[in-house]
C-alpha cells in the first residue's frame, strides 16, 4: 500500500474516532449530566399535582370558628398535553362556549408565557361539574380536578372584617417575586390580607404516574419526592361573633355603622358596616358574579363604613372639647353661659337645640344637655386663648390635642384601606379665605361641624380614651396565633403598646367630663333610652348636619343620628359608636342600638323586652328615597353604554318601554298597541330620538 493510501486510512480512522468520542460525550452529557431530557421524560410520564393547604381559622374571643374550611376543586390545564382534544363535548359539559374556551386558554398560555406549567382553568367548579368531569377524564388530556380549600362562615357575618381570598394574579406575583404561582390563592381584605403569612400555610406536590391513555393511575417512586402541605395557623381575635351578628341586625336597611372597643386592650369586641353581605356570597362557584353585582349597589354594600366613612363628629365631640378647655384653662367646672336658644358672639346668630333656662348652668349641665352655645364659646376661647400669640397659634394647638385624641389621621388598624378623616389646620384656612380667618371663621368647629370628619373607629377609640382617662392602645382585632413566633410577636407588639398621650390631664377633669356623660342617660338628651339594671352607663349624643348632591345640586338632608358610650362607668369594659345616615336625632336611632350593643356584651344576654326592641330597630328601614333614583340612573347609564358598544337592544329595552308607556298624553295618547310596538321597534333599531326627544336623555331622566 503506497504511503499516501496509509496516510489518508489513518486520517479517517482518526475521524471516526473522534466522532465517537463527541457521540460518547453527548451521551453521557444528557444521560448523567444534562437534566433536560429527563424532565421532559417526567413531564410526559409524572403529573405534579399542587397540594394546597388548609388556611389558618379564625376564632372570636370565646374560641369559636368565625370561618372554616370545606373542599372544592379547581379545573387545571397544562395547554401542552391537550393532543386529540374533544372541544365541543368539553364546552358542554363546562357549559362555556368555544370562544370563551380559547380565550381561557390563550389567556393561560400568555400569562405562564409558556405551555408547560399547569393553570387554573376555572376556580371551583360546581359539584355537577366536577362529577361529570371525573366520568369522562380520560377524554380530556391536559385537564385535572385540584382541590381547594374554600372558606366557609357558619355565622354568615363579619364579611368586612374577615375579608375575602381569591386567585392571585400577575401583579399579585410580581410582588411576591415569584413566591406566588399562578392557580394560587391568597387574602385580598380585610384580616386574611393582613395575616396573610399566618393563614396561608405552605403548599405539598404529589406526582402522579400517568399512563399512556394520558389518565393518573398511580404514585411516582411511591411517593418518596412528594412533600405534605402545611396548614396555616389559627388566629385569635377580640372579636365576639354574637354581638356582631346582633351589630349587623340593627343595621338592617340601614347606612351607617357600628364600633365596639374594649377601651383597656384596644380590642375590637364588633364592627359592623351597614348595608353588608353574606361573606360565603364571595367564597363559591359565583363568588364574581355576585362581586359584580355589589360593585354595582349604589348603596355600597362592600365599602367599610367604620374605617373609611367620613362623617361630622357632631356632639360626640363634645366630651373632647371639654377635656380640651379645661387643660387649656379657658373653661372650668363652674363655668356657663346664658343660652336661649342661640349663640350670637361672633355677628351671626348660631343655633342651640335647647332654650330653657339654666341648661348651661354649669360644665356638667352643658354636657348633658349638649348645649351648642357652650361649646360654641368654648372652641372659640381655645383659639383666641392669651397663652398663645395669635389665633393661628391657638388653632393649631387645638389640631395637637384632636391628634392626641385620634382624629385626622389613620390609627394603623390591622384590616387594610382604613382612611384618616380630617381635621382642619391653618393651610386649609389659608387657602379658603387668604389668610383672613379667626376663630368665628370655624365656630362650629366646636359642636363637630365645620371641616371637621372623623370615622366611626376614631368617634370609637376617642371616646376610649375618655373612658381609660388618657391612654389607649391602637385600635386591633387580632389577640394573638397559635403557636406565636418572635417573629409573629415582632408583628403584634404595636398593638400590645400603650399610647399616653392625654394622661397629662389631671383625674378631676376627667370625672367631670365623666360625670356629664352620665348625667346625659339620666337627665339629659338619652334619659328616654331604657337603662340596663345596675349599670352606669356614660354616654353623649349627637346629630350631625348632612349635605349631598342629588341630580348634581348641593342639598341639605336629614341628619345623621350620632352616640358614643361607655360601660360600666367605674371599670369600662366596652365603649361603643354608632353612626346612621339620615337617622335623624341622636337618641332617636343610634342611642337605643348603642345601649343594645352594650347590654348583650356586659350581661352575654338581651331580657325578653330588649329582643322585641331589637326586632323593632331591625324592621326599621331607614334608607333614603333618593338612592332608588340614584341606582335608576346608575343602571340605564350603564345600559346605554353596553347599548351603544354592542348594539344589543336587551340591555335597555326595559328603558325604552318605559318611555313609551310614560310619554306625555299629546305623544302617546290615542296611539294603538301596533304604533306604540313600531315606535319601540324603531328606538331599537338605533334611532337616537323618540318624539323629537334624545333617547339617551329620556332613559336616564
Amino acid at each position: 500500500m503506497s504511503v499516501f493510501n496509509q496516510s489518508r486510512s489513518r486520517i479517517i480512522r482518526l475521524i471516526f474516532l473522534v466522532t465517537f468520542l463527541i457521540i460518547i460525550a453527548q451521551l453521557f452529557n444528557l444521560q448523567v449530566i444534562s437534566g433536560k431530557y429527563s424532565k421532559l421524560a417526567m413531564d410526559n410520564a409524572v403529573f405534579p399535582k399542587i397540594v394546597y393547604p388548609e388556611r389558618g381559622i379564625i376564632y372570636d374571643r370565646k374560641g369559636k370558628a368565625i370561618l372554616n374550611n370545606t373542599i372544592m376543586f379547581d379545573m387545571m390545564v397544562t395547554p401542552a398535553e391537550m393532543k386529540n382534544f374533544d372541544t365541543l363535548s368539553f364546552c358542554s359539559m363546562m357549559e362555556i362556549d368555544t370562544a370563551e374556551f380559547a380565550k381561557r386558554i390563550k389567556d393561560v398560555i400568555y400569562k405562564n408565557k409558556n405551555r408547560v406549567r399547569p393553570s387554573v382553568f376555572q376556580t371551583l367548579v360546581t359539584p355537577q361539574v366536577q362529577a361529570r368531569f371525573e366520568e369522562n377524564s380520560w377524554r380530556f388530556p391536559g385537564f385535572a380536578l385540584v382541590e381547594r380549600p374554600v372558606r366557609i362562615y357558619p355565622f354568615n357575618t363579619a364579611a368586612h372584617i374577615l375579608g375575602y381570598i381569591n386567585e392571585v394574579d400577575t401583579k399579585d406575583i410580581e410582588r411576591s417575586e415569584g413566591f406566588y404561582r399562578m392557580g394560587d390563592y391568597m387574602g385580598k381584605s380585610g384580616l386574611e390580607s393582613t395575616y396573610e403569612k399566618v393563614l396561608m400555610g405552605q403548599r405539598g406536590v404529589q406526582y402522579i404516574i400517568k399512563d399512556n391513555h394520558n389518565r393518573l393511575v398511580g404514585k411516582y417512586e411511591e411517593g418518596s419526592f412528594d412533600t405534605a402541605a402545611v396548614a396555616g395557623r389559627g388566629v385569635r381575635t377580640y372579636l365576639d361573633v354574637e354581638l356582631q351578628q346582633l351589630a349587623e341586625k340593627l343595621l338592617t336597611n340601614k347606612i351607617g355603622s357600628i364600633v365596639a372597643l374594649e377601651p383597656k386592650t384596644g380590642g375590637i369586641l364588633a364592627m359592623a358596616s351597614g348595608p353588608t353581605f353574606n361573606p360565603n356570597d364571595l367564597a363559591g362557584p359565583d363568588k364574581q358574579r355576585n362581586y359584580g353585582r355589589m360593585l354595582l349597589d349604589v348603596k355600597k354594600p362592600l365599602f367599610n363604613r367604620a374605617i373609611k366613612g367620613q362623617y361630622p363628629a357632631g356632639s360626640t365631640y363634645k366630651p373632647l372639647a371639654a377635656l380640651i378647655g379645661l387643660d387649656e384653662g379657658v373653661i372650668n367646672p363652674q363655668s356657663h353661659i346664658s343660652c336661649n336658644g342661640s349663640y350670637h358672639y361672633c355677628g351671626r346668630s348660631y343655633g342651640c337645640t335647647e332654650s330653657w333656662t339654666g341648661h348651661a348652668a354649669n360644665l356638667r349641665l352643658a354636657i348633658a344637655w349638649s348645649c351648642n352655645s357652650f361649646f360654641y364659646n368654648t372652641f372659640r376661647l381655645t383659639v383666641d386663648n392669651k397663652a398663645y400669640k395669635s389665633p393661628r397659634e391657638g388653632l393649631t394647638a387645638w389640631k395637637n390635642y384632636m391628634s392626641n385624641f385620634g382624629y385626622g389621621h389613620r390609627l394603623g388598624v390591622d384590616v387594610p384601606s382604613e382612611d384618616g378623616g380630617n381635621i382642619p389646620d391653618t393651610t386649609q384656612y389659608d387657602k379658603e379665605y387668604r389668610g383672613s380667618w379667626n376663630s368665628c371663621t370655624m365656630v362650629t368647629l366646636g359642636i363637630g361641624q365645620d371641616k371637621m370628619t372623623a370615622t366611626p373607629l376614631q368617634i370609637a377609640n376617642g371616646i376610649s380614651i375618655v373612658a381609660n382617662k388618657g391612654y389607649y392602645y391602637i385600635p386591633h382585632f387580632v389577640k394573638n396565633f397559635d403557636d406565636e413566633t418572635d417573629e409573629d410577636t415582632a408583628l403584634l407588639n404595636k398593638y400590645r403598646k400603650k399610647h399616653e398621650v392625654l394622661t397629662h390631664i389631671p383625674d378631676s377633669s376627667y370625672e367631670t367630663v365623666i360625670s356629664g356623660m352620665q348625667d346625659v342617660t339620666i337627665a339629659g338628651t338619652a334619659w328616654r333610652i331604657p337603662k340596663i339594671p345596675g349599670v352606669n352607663i356614660c354616654a353623649k349624643t349627637g346629630t350631625a348636619e348632612n349635605y349631598g348632591k342629588i341630580r348634581g345640586k348641593l342639598e341639605k338632608r336629614k341628619d345623621h343620628s350620632l352616640f358614643v358610650c361607655f360601660a360600666p362607668r367605674e371599670n369600662p369594659k366596652i365603649a361603643v359608636a354608632v353612626i346612621i345616615e339620615n337617622g335623624g336625632f341622636g337618641a332617636t336611632w343610634a342611642g337605643p342600638i348603642a345601649f343594645l350593643m352594650l347590654e348583650k356584651y356586659l350581661n352575654d344576654t338581651l331580657r325578653a323586652e330588649r329582643l322585641k326592641e331589637v326586632d323593632r330597630i331591625a324592621a326599621a328601614n331607614l334608607i333614603p328615597s333618593f338612592l332608588a333614583d340614584e341606582q335608576k340612573t346608575v343602571d340605564s347609564t350603564r345600559a346605554w353604554q353596553w347599548f351603544e358598544m354592542t348594539k344589543d337592544s336587551a340591555y335597555i329595552r326595559k328603558y325604552v318601554g318605559s318611555i313609551i308607556m310614560k310619554s306625555s298624553p299629546l305623544d302617546n295618547k290615542n296611539l294603538p298597541h301596533d304604533h306604540q310596538q313600531s315606535e319601540l321597534f324603531a328606538v331599537l333599531n338605533n334611532k337616537k330620538t323618540f318624539h323629537n326627544h334624545p333617547v339617551k336623555e329620556l332613559i336616564l331622566s
